[in-house]
């Protein structure tokens, strides 16, 4: 069995989607699955993993020639929005876009069950659920830059951190405010800020943060972001999967996320401590709480992880959790899924 496995864009796009191509090709090598990284008809499946113009195409020549098609399910309108200028403008057509698009595949392939939900309103095409899985062989080694990164960035622990690009959708806002509200802790935030991309309103949140919160930029080896970090916050409004709070259970840090839909496969308060939008009380009362966002509620969970043995109880039940994300746990799912169309 031999696959088209085609990335649109692969020299451009990096963040989430460019990581799960690499967890997917790292997969295929396990499996034993033969696969070419060029959009061809000569193969027995063609894997789509950004539905760009090109990618239709050729999505176009595969059902007139009978070549089944996969297309993953990255991107949809409601993880687009908030993200870099003009994203918001964009997400409204978006969608019509890709529900033609996604029609055009025998299969889908979803990262979440979430993401499944929000898929079926897209198109009528089979889905199937596969993780974007974790790479725990990257994060091998991770605890021995620890020493290295705290210093780098002058951060004292309990560090609460972020990892991936720094965009408005993943809860810069509430990160940003959680750290004005706590100005004995440190916060960093690991990841490209490129401000040529961002909006005014993001650049004004990176400018008046509060000298505890760092935003670092690229940094050249992301373990150091799971060595220095001790608390990962992750606020975010919308997310397909996240592979970076995959990687955090993996690296055995306690978690403090949004209770959103993504995240319902988490138990609370043993996997993690999810914090709601709902406020009530003295919460409704604070005018520094941006409407339906807790901040007070992320302050007090990150509280509860200042100490040391509940922040350990909490990474240990997150790193065992992960292990069923390991890429050698998922690997065969692709071999099963493509035996099935071919």
């Amino acid at each position: 069995m031999k696959v088209s496995h085609y990335f649109e864009l692969e020299e451009h796009v990096t963040g989430g989607i460019a990581a799960s191509v690499d967890h997917q090709r790292k997969m295929f090598d396990l499996a034993g699955i033969e696969y070419t990284t060029e959009p061809t008809l000569d193969a027995d499946v063609l894997h789509l993993n950004l539905m760009g113009p090109r990618s239709v195409w050729y999505a176009r020549r595969a059902r007139r020639a009978g070549v089944p098609v996969v297309a993953h399910t990255h991107v949809t309108a409601e993880d687009f929005g908030d993200s870099f200028r003009f994203t918001n403008a964009l997400a409204r057509p978006l969608k019509p876009y890709l529900r033609r698009a996604y029609r055009l595949a025998d299969r889908l392939i979803c990262p979440s069950e979430y993401n499944r939900d929000l898929i079926e309103g897209y198109a009528d095409v089979p889905t199937t659920v596969v993780s974007n899985g974790v790479d725990r062989e990257k994060l091998d080694g991770f605890e021995s830059l620890e020493a290295e990164y705290r210093e780098r960035y002058d951060l004292d622990p309990p560090t609460v951190f972020m990892v991936g690009h720094v965009i408005k959708r993943k809860g810069l806002e509430t990160f940003v405010e959680t750290a004005h509200r706590m100005p004995d802790v440190d916060f960093a935030w690991f990841g490209h800020v490129d401000r040529s991309l961002k909006g005014r309103e993001t650049k004004r949140l990176i400018d008046e943060a509060p000298s505890n919160c760092t935003f670092t930029g690229f940094v050249d080896d992301i373990r150091g972001a799971y060595a220095a970090g001790d608390v990962f916050c992750f606020p975010t409004h919308e997310e397909n999967e996240g592979i970076a709070l995959l990687e955090a259970m993996a690296a055995g840090k306690p978690l403090v996320v949004r209770d959103i839909e993504t995240f319902s496969w988490l138990a609370d308060g043993e996997e993690c401590l999810k914090v709601g939008d709902e406020r009530d009380g003295a919460d409704a009362a604070s005018a520094a709480d941006a409407p339906g966002d807790n901040v007070s509620g992320f302050v007090e969970a990150i509280d509860e992880l200042r100490d040391a043995d509940r922040r350990a109880e909490l990474g240990t039940t997150a790193a065992e959790r992960s292990e069923a994300f390991a890429l050698d746990a998922i690997a065969d799912r692709y071999r099963s899924l493509y035996a099935e169309l071919a």
